[in-house]
């Protein structure tokens, strides 16, 4: 394996922990999301301008980095490729969401003056996509009930209950800090499990 001249302690050490995690070290995967987690949160958020939105793409994008591991070239800083990855999922998600409006442009042509049009976002989804959605809420659901304790119980408070990260702090009276912590990593494993459900599929 030919790796990059130069490169500093710690992405030596990155391109160890993506061999070992290559080889299925789950300790690895998790060493190499708290080294980087907080980055790729702020870098995404730099983006997207919502702490929400910032969070889920987090976690997809380590998802899209751990289930392209063998496409990472140790000639590159891994820290680079990790970067891209967040940034064009970041891309995407910007440019989806703004296909997301339908224009109700209704502009009158009189010759003389132009009615401004107006962008709403289009919420009408067609038979197959509620069956979709429907399908991904009962997976969800079961995965949930498999995740051990606080894991579970943070999730039914944030997206069952729809309480907000300080809600579920002063809830559980516990800081705001281990509350984001704690929720990013089940999704973590959430995310292995719903790859793990599709393999078996």
């Amino acid at each position: 394996m030919e790796v990059g001249r130069n490169f500093s302690d710690k992405a030596q050490q990155d391109i160890a922990l993506v061999e070992l995690a290559r080889k299925g070290d789950e300790s690895a995967y998790s060493s190499i999301m708290a080294r980087y987690r907080e980055t790729i949160y702020y870098l995404i958020l730099k983006m997207v301008k919502n702490q929400s939105d910032a969070e889920d793409l987090a976690i997809e994008t380590f998802e899209k980095a751990f289930g392209k591991l063998d496409q990472y070239s140790p000639k590159y800083a891994f820290s680079t490729w990790l970067f891209r990855i967040a940034t064009n999922h970041s891309i995407d998600f910007i440019r989806k969401k703004r296909l997301k409006t339908t224009s109700i442009d209704e502009t009158m042509d009189d010759g003389i003056s132009e009615k401004p049009g107006v962008q709403v976002e289009a919420k009408t989804k067609d038979p197959e996509e509620r069956i979709i959605e429907k399908q991904k809420i009962t997976l969800m659901r079961k995965l949930v009930d498999k995740l051990d304790e606080p894991y579970q119980s943070l999730v039914r408070l944030r997206y069952f209950k729809e309480l907000s990260y300080d809600e579920i702090s002063e809830e559980r009276d516990i800081p705001l800090g281990t509350v984001k912590a704690q929720l990013f990593r089940a999704r973590a494993l959430l995310a292995t499990m719903i790859k793990k459900s599709k393999k078996s599929i």
